[in-house]
């Protein structure tokens, strides 16, 4: 659903300098991203963030579309 990453990505300009990240945590989506374009599966994502979601790494690659 568009927009639904707004649920998820926050910037802060006093956290990470403003970069976008994963609400809650200093996660920015540039590294989740560059995670997946490395072929890196969710699943392996999240065994080495257990505190990420599916929902939030499906907003990391809804992020760079609606830009």
């Amino acid at each position: 659903m568009e927009g639904e990453w707004k649920k998820y990505i926050s910037s802060d300009p006093a956290i990470l300098r403003g970069k976008p990240r994963l609400s809650g945590t200093r996660i920015p989506v540039s590294l989740v991203l560059g995670y997946l374009a490395a072929g890196k599966t969710p699943e392996a994502i999240i065994q080495e963030f257990p505190d990420l979601t599916r929902a939030q790494i499906a907003a990391c690659l809804d992020y760079p579309r609606s830009r």
